[in-house]
């Protein structure tokens, strides 16, 4: 199992500590720097940044989103970026939510599975740098009755097949993404629900592809906050917050993905009144409705030992690459909480 990071957005006020969290992982060793993209800091500017100061881990997008870009500039975007990485980049995609998607980009939010599939299939297209043709539901190249013509990238990617991964949270998004992507990005990971909640469905994609699991990468974000054992509820209180915005009050309250994930992982009683409390307005009496055994299954809190053991579960459940998000207040703490996931990661045997 491969360490990664992930900086989420940029633009916060932390941009300096971000690299500088990037500069040190990319010293300890781990494999990938995930970037995130929503309706701030785009994710591509950031890789790039990140890329031109760090020597050997990769750059990822966690996501790219696909009402953002045609496929066409994203596979601009990921020719470019492996290009200037000397082929250190991973293609993320995601098709964001009903609110980014419809009131940020003006992009209809429907049929995503189907949109997902075509761009996916005009981006891989582009990147053997054939002439394009494509004619889909959702995109036709080049536009009938016009001017256009089949055209082919100019830019030579660093590698003939750059790392393609989706975001998927729901069976049907997880089974397409088995089929048809190289490697799954997730969020809110239970080691203990991961093979209902995840895997069997990714598998299930990989199978109907005439494909197995070997090479495929499951890649899960998860919060880290390192301290003492006796201080994990403190520790969990940290991402109480976090934990409402996502389960409580992204999408919609017919499209909340995670609050689905939530429900799946058995907790429908308490998914619901999160959702009602948020949307009512009330986000801290949604934080204070989080079991804490949510937080504390979907985070690694603690010390060095507790993580480890953690660390175990997730490997043991099928993870290839656990990414962390390294919490603390200072530049200190975050790096100190780094460096932690590497000692864990030694101390469990997984990396």
């Amino acid at each position: 199992m491969q360490l990664g990071i992930n900086l989420g957005y940029w633009g916060a006020g932390m941009d300096a500590d971000n690299l500088a969290v990037a500069k040190e992982a990319d010293r300890l060793g781990y494999a990938v720097c995930w970037a995130a993209e929503a309706y701030g800091s785009d994710a591509a500017t950031v890789l790039s940044w990140v890329a031109a100061q760090t020597e050997r881990m990769d750059v990822g997008s966690a996501i790219f989103q696909i009402p953002a870009r045609q496929p066409t500039m994203t596979a601009m975007t990921a020719a470019t970026l492996d290009s200037l990485s000397g082929g250190r980049f991973r293609l993320g995609l995601g098709v964001s939510g009903p609110q980014v998607s419809e009131g940020w980009y003006g992009v209809k939010f429907d049929k995503p599975l189907a949109r997902t599939r075509e761009y996916v299939e005009i981006v891989r297209r582009a990147m053997t740098r054939e002439r394009l043709s494509y004619e889909g539901a959702h995109w036709t190249l080049p536009l009938p009755g016009g001017p256009g013509k089949p055209l082919k990238l100019t830019v030579h990617p660093e590698r003939e097949h750059i790392p393609l991964y989706i975001a998927a949270i729901g069976p049907k998004n997880l089974e397409q993404t088995g089929e048809i992507a190289d490697g799954a990005l997730l969020i809110f990971p239970s080691a203990e629900h991961l093979e209902d909640t995840a895997i069997k469905h990714v598998r299930a994609g990989r199978e109907k592809a005439g494909l197995t699991m070997d090479g495929f990468d499951v890649c899960p974000t998860v919060p880290l906050a390192l301290g003492e054992d006796k201080d994990v509820t403190a520790l969990a209180d940290m991402f109480r917050p976090y934990t409402a915005l996502y389960v409580g009050g992204m999408g919609s309250r017919k499209q909340n993905f995670y609050n689905q994930l939530a429900q799946r992982m058995g907790y429908e009683r308490e998914a619901a009144e999160i959702q009602d409390k948020y949307l009512a307005g009330d986000k801290e009496g949604a934080a204070a409705a989080i079991p804490h055994q949510l937080i504390d299954q979907t985070t690694l809190l603690g010390s060095v030992d507790r993580i480890a053991d953690r660390m175990k579960a997730y490997a043991a459940a099928g993870v290839t690459t656990l990414t962390l998000a390294p919490a603390g207040f200072t530049l200190d703490e975050r790096i100190a909480a780094l460096r932690a996931g590497t000692d864990a990661a030694e101390r469990a045997g997984v990396a």
